[in-house]
């Protein structure tokens, strides 16, 4: 018995000791998988920094025990010894890069990092050494400036630095990459100017700085530098200059400046062998018409692309361009200083796909051989002065029109009614046109404001009688029949006006207290009693409508309009004072504002700042049509936004609800192709790319006041209830320009903001006026509501006191995915909303000289979704 126990435990105690080095063997394999590199050797460099880096399941994939030379991505010299190249783009790697891994790969040649999510480089990193002639770091977080040592990189062909957080100024030791063929630092927050050294870059390629912040002069003798550049981009910045910094680049194809600061003769920028040019939104002058006589040489033939809308051309522009532009398929001159001309000859561009004529002092007739450009996908001819009838365009491709603001007449053609459900966009209004379509009346009607309605009464011919014999007495017994109908009808009017009455001011009680806490810094009294009693004589005060001057409305009608103001139909009260809803005789809706505290300028200085602000039309701002001066108060009268604002729909009222007294009943929702159809408001409020466009309309609206304006104009009080949404959900930003109108008193008091969107530089300092960069950070809070769904102020932030410091110190910690509202997060791509929430981190610097223009952040946005917003 005592054998069979020993040779038991003799037979255990084997099988356990197997059992254990079997284990070891396994954990020594598993081990050597992943550490079998030998030490301070390329493969030891590489596995050391994927496994740091913390990638994705696809490192997972990598076989660390095999040969460095064959892993994926890797690629050696011809004796296998070291590593030349190295791609590790989309593993989802992340944080610093650390210390002694490819920073030590010393006979690197080609490096491609992008689209990962790197927040810095080692120190090591930028002494990889003089082998290196292709680096890619594109579409990172990577922040911080650029070392001076950047310039150990001789051999650089190719540097890709676009899409990061770069800062500071580009380093003059740049003048060492003597090899660099292409440059891109697009997308980043670089300032200061471009370095003199730069020029030493003379085999330089393509440039693209687009969208940072560089501003100052180009350096001298830019453009015979660069003998063999065929693309620069240097859009979105604060450069200024002059035409004459791009003569001598002879070999340049594209050229990008647009939204900067560039001025002098356009004519001096058009050189042989450019294709596409975009010079829009600076300051150039001169005539378009007399570019071949400063330089005959030039030939339109190659020019595919042509951009140089809002500047300041005058003269007039191409009277025919049949010949001379044949291959030309992007036309833009919108918002210049041209003289009044007839429609150019265009007919024969039948490779035009985009033609913008706005505000270019057309006159005359749209000619019928438009509907030639068959290829024609937008064509925008507002604010001009053209008249007649619209032709039949016929064009099958056309997804955007634009006629309003001119002078059509006649019916818009049934064949072009019938096109428009397939249209992205279309507007007809404030012409003298008419128009037959109910469905297109009820779901776009501010593409027909101010046109004639002119669908006929269907009557049949069998019930129209003229029958001169009816007996009197069957007239008798009808006007005896009328009067008492009439007389009942009034008795119960009587009846319910008098029990509205009272009800009537039950709700008032409740809506005052709830107004509470919209209610901005003054106090003001809606009492028929109080301010408009003091009004003499009403029925001589004017109320000027800027696009119907023949309409003779006095203060009496805009007094029952809104039922002597009347807080049951207030809309709002903000800053600047109450809203109220008014229905002007002829079914014109408005809404009216009574500017609050007086001011201190005259009735005539009133009318004309009034008028002044009448005259900025833009598509994302809620256009001012009129005013009225009654007593000591101004009144502005506005467009009636019938969906209200996105203070309203992102945080006050429960998504899904309307109020029949601010909301339409009208509700949508997006298709694939950005359109609208029918669903309800909760369905489109919870569309990422529906919140993206609230908020790059939003931008274009900020940019436009500040870099389309002169002088600029600064909001002051950006926050989401300056947001509105018109019938076609279209954003527009309201309240700009009014501070003028104040004193001084009030204008300070209007400029501090409001809570939740107030910069730092203001609490920091009670001196600090308002910038166009107090307006980006007020921007930067109403985009970050947009993609976290929160309040600026009052929500759980996890012990921060506010929206931005939440927000902010997520992203430094890595972790910006976090804020997006779960209830958009799985209507689009994570990356584009990360992308959106690096662009209001970027607004929302403490530092104002570090935050973006309104120009950059409108480029940031569009190339969120660049298919969309083209």
């Amino acid at each position: 018995m005592g054998m069979v126990a020993i040779g038991f435990l003799s037979s255990w105690s084997s099988s356990l000791f197997f059992i254990l080095l079997f284990q070891v063997v396994l954990l020594f394999s598993s081990s050597s998988s992943t550490s079998s590199q030998e030490l301070n050797t390329d493969g030891f460099f590489i596995s050391d920094f994927l496994q740091k880096m913390g990638g994705l399941t696809q490192i997972s994939s990598y076989d660390f025990s095999s040969p460095v030379c064959s892993w994926e991505g890797v690629s050696c010299d011809v004796k296998n010894q070291n590593v030349i190249g190295f791609v590790a783009a989309n593993l989802g790697l992340s944080g610093s890069v650390p210390e002694l891994t490819i920073g030590k790969l010393s006979k690197l040649e080609s490096l491609d990092l992008s689209n990962n999510k790197i927040t810095s480089l080692s120190s090591d990193f930028w002494s990889l050494g003089g082998h290196l002639k292709a680096l890619n770091l594109s579409h990172n977080h990577i922040s911080g400036s650029i070392p001076s040592n950047i310039g150990n990189f001789g051999s650089l062909q190719s540097l890709d630095l676009s899409f990061n957080n770069f800062s500071g100024e580009i380093p003059e030791s740049i003048s060492s990459l003597l090899n660099l063929q292409f440059l891109r630092m697009n997308q980043n927050g670089f300032s200061g100017g471009l370095p003199h050294g730069i020029l030493k870059c003379e085999n330089v390629v393509s440039i693209d700085i687009s969208v940072n912040g560089i501003s100052g002069s180009l350096p001298d003798g830019f453009g015979t530098s660069f003998l063999k550049l065929q693309r620069l981009d240097l859009s979105e910045n604060e450069i200024h200059g002059r035409s004459s910094d791009f003569s001598g680049l002879k070999s340049l194809t594209h050229l990008n400046i647009s939204g900067n600061f560039f001025q002098g003769s356009v004519m001096g920028v058009f050189q042989d062998p450019l294709q596409v040019t975009d010079l829009s939104r600076n300051q150039f002058r001169g005539h378009l018409s007399q570019v071949h006589f400063a330089n005959s040489s030039f030939n339109w033939s190659n020019l595919v692309f042509l951009d140089v809308s809002e500047n300041q051309l005058s003269g007039e522009f191409f009277h025919d361009l049949n010949n001379e532009a044949k291959n030309l398929k992007h036309l833009n001159l919108g918002y210049n200083r041209f003289s009044n001309q007839e429609f150019p000859l265009i007919q024969k561009l039948t490779s035009l796909e985009y033609l913008n004529l706005s505000k270019t002092s057309l006159r005359g007739k749209i000619p019928i051989d438009i509907s030639q450009l068959v290829s024609l996908r937008t064509l925008d001819l507002s604010q001009n002065h053209l008249q007649g009838s619209i032709p039949r365009l016929g064009i099958k491709t056309l997804d955007v029109l634009d006629v309003s603001f001119n002078n059509l007449t006649g019916e818009i053609p049934s064949s072009l009614l019938a096109e428009l459900p397939q249209m992205e966009k279309f507007n007809f209004s404030f012409n003298n046109l008419s128009y037959c379509n109910s469905q297109l009346l009820h779901t776009r009607k501010t593409a027909f404001q101010g046109l004639l309605y002119s669908c006929p009464i269907a009557v049949k011919p069998d019930n129209i009688r003229n029958k001169t014999t009816k007996h009197r007495g069957m007239k008798l017994t009808l006007a005896v029949t009328l009067a008492i109908v009439c007389f009942t009808v009034g008795l119960i009017c009587l009846v319910i006006g008098c029990t509205r009455k009272t009800r009537m001011w039950a709700v008032k009680q409740i809506s005052y207290k709830e107004e509470a806490s919209i209610s901005g810094p003054f106090s003001f009294q809606t009492d028929s009693t109080t301010w408009v009693a003091d009004v003499k004589q009403a029925t001589a005060v004017p109320v000027v409508i800027f696009e119907k001057p023949l309409l003779n409305f006095t203060f009496v009608d805009l007094l029952t309009a809104t039922s002597h103001f009347d807080r049951g139909i207030l809309l709002a009260e903000g800053r600047f004072g109450p809203v109220y809803r008014g229905f002007l005789p002829g079914g014109i809706q408005v809404a009216v504002k009574v500017l609050v505290l007086g001011s201190t300028m005259t009735d005539q200085e009133a009318a004309r700042e009034l008028e002044s602000l009448g005259r900025i039309k833009h598509p994302n701002l809620v256009p001012l049509s009129g005013y009225c001066l009654a007593g000591d108060q101004r009144i502005a009268l506005y467009d009636y936004m019938e969906n209200g604002n996105l203070q309203n729909l992102l945080h006050d009222l429960p998504l899904g609800v309307q109020t029949t007294e601010d909301w339409s009943t009208d509700t949508w929702e997006e298709d694939n192709n950005a359109g609208i159809q029918s669903i309800g408001i909760e369905g489109i409020l919870t569309s990422w790319r529906f919140r993206h466009k609230i908020a790059l309309g939003t931008a274009r609206a900020l940019s436009f006041l500040h870099h389309g304006c002169s002088p600029p104009i600064i909001h002051r009080d950006v926050k989401a209830s300056s947001v509105y949404l018109d019938s076609d959900l279209e954003p527009r930003l309201s309240d700009f320009g009014l501070a003028k109108i104040f004193g001084n008193a009030a204008e300070e008091n209007i400029s501090r903001g409001s809570p939740g969107y107030i910069p730092p530089e203001f609490s920091e300092s009670e001196n600090s006026a308002p910038t166009p960069k107090s307006d980006v950070y007020g921007f930067g809070v109403v985009l970050l509501e947009l993609i976290t769904g929160k309040k600026p102020a009052g929500d759980d932030y996890a012990e921060q006191p506010n929206l931005v410091s939440w927000v902010r110190g997520l992203v430094r910690k890595n972790q910006g995915l976090r804020v997006i509202d779960p209830k958009i997060r799985e209507t689009g791509q994570e990356k584009q909303m990360e992308e959106a929430v690096r662009i209001g981190y970027l607004c929302t610097a403490d530092l104002p000289t570090k935050r973006p223009s309104m120009q950059q952040i409108v480029g940031l946005l569009k190339d969120i979704d660049p298919v969309v917003h083209q």
